[in-house]
């Protein structure tokens, strides 16, 4: 369980921010709150506006996928380091899937109307920001490809 301590701390340390200067990492800080999430309550749901990202203190959240006619379909879940939430920084930011809690969970969010400013602001924070974003990307839809694979037994004979 991560002990409690200040968000400066916890963002200093995520291996998301790694190689970031103190500077960046107070400018990002100045946009994070912590939020709480009971087990099956929404972070976000797909279509409404992509205001934040998210960074899994303590807890697990499932990113999932509607489906017509059956259950959602979990894509990825995150548990505690992860980082979710990519669209935020691509247009029209709107959430792309659904993310729920799966227990109660602890979360840093991001406000994504902060970061922006700071983003477009810094040209260099923001492409320091976007290389990490798009390995965020890379990982999700890796993880949908594998789920696809599951759902759908693409390569089966």
């Amino acid at each position: 369980m991560v002990q409690d301590m200040g968000l400066d701390k916890l963002i200093r340390d995520h291996p998301f921010f790694e190689g970031m200067d103190d500077e960046a990492l107070e400018l990002i800080a100045g946009c994070a709150a912590n939020e709480r999430f009971d087990a099956g309550q929404y972070v976000f749901r797909e279509g409404q506006p992509a205001d934040k990202f998210y960074m899994v203190r303590h807890g697990s959240v499932a990113l999932e996928v509607r489906a017509p006619g059956r259950d959602s379909i979990v894509l990825q879940t995150c548990d505690d380091g992860d980082v979710m939430g990519w669209s935020w920084i691509v247009p029209p930011f709107r959430w792309k899937w659904d993310a729920r809690a799966t227990r109660l969970s602890r979360l840093v969010s991001f406000d994504a109307i902060c970061l922006r400013g700071k983003l477009d602001a810094d040209p260099a924070l923001g492409y320091a920001m976007y290389k990490r974003f798009v390995r965020v990307i890379a990982e999700r839809l890796a993880h949908a490809r594998l789920q696809m694979i599951d759902l759908y037994g693409i390569g089966k004979e």
